[in-house]
């Protein structure tokens, strides 16, 4: 099967899951794990969700903000009380450990910013959310941080396909394969920033 086809074949079935009663289930469960362990970020449920069904995009965004969230906390748990055991063999997976311990000095100063600019862009939270636990970064500054960051990117990802939403949804189904690249490139991008900088 092409890429084409089967990137048309996900997009039309997370369409369908994305109506269905049990798809904020399903959206809740992905967010949480994206956020500690999981590589596929929950933006590829909402968009689908809320061209489905536009007047719950709010509720969407909300379902998958603390969703999200919570998951951050399991993450900073992580960290904290399973360095050796999951959190340091995840970096080593995701070659991350050198870059950390090159940013663990740095972290308390910009912990905040870097949790922020991590829960919003391609960069992936879940390292960050580690790392958080790892440095005992102020839980509440971790909080916090995540909540204003995942609730700003998903609130604003269903707001514009809520106003947006038919052209949108035109838009991102002439444009499937063009925006599946984007979005692998963002992904990797992402980590390359985590990996190098």
């Amino acid at each position: 099967m092409a890429l084409k086809d089967l990137t048309r074949k996900v997009y039309d079935k997370t369409l369908d899951l994305a109506s269905r009663p049990n798809a904020l289930m399903w959206l809740f469960a992905i967010a949480f794990i994206e956020s500690s362990f999981f590589p596929i970020p929950p933006d590829i449920m909402i968009i689908p969700m809320v061209l489905a069904c536009q007047k719950d995009a709010y509720k969407i965004a909300g379902t998958a903000t603390i969703a999200s969230v919570l998951g951050g906390c399991l993450g900073y748990a992580i960290g904290v009380f399973g360095y050796e055991v999951i959190a340091k063999p995840l970096l080593e997976f995701y070659g991350y450990m050198e870059s950390f311990h090159e940013f663990e000095n740095s972290y308390h100063k910009y912990g905040a910013w870097i949790v922020f600019i991590a829960g919003v862009t391609p960069i992936p939270y879940k390292l960050i959310t580690i790392a958080s636990g790892i440095v005992r970064l102020d839980f509440i500054i971790f909080t916090i941080a995540s909540i204003l960051a995942r609730g700003l990117r998903f609130y604003i990802i269903a707001w514009l396909l809520k106003r947006y939403g038919e052209p949108m949804k035109t838009f991102i189904e002439k444009n499937l394969n063009l925006l599946s690249i984007i979005f692998v490139i963002l992904l990797i991008g992402g980590f390359y920033i985590i990996k190098y900088l």
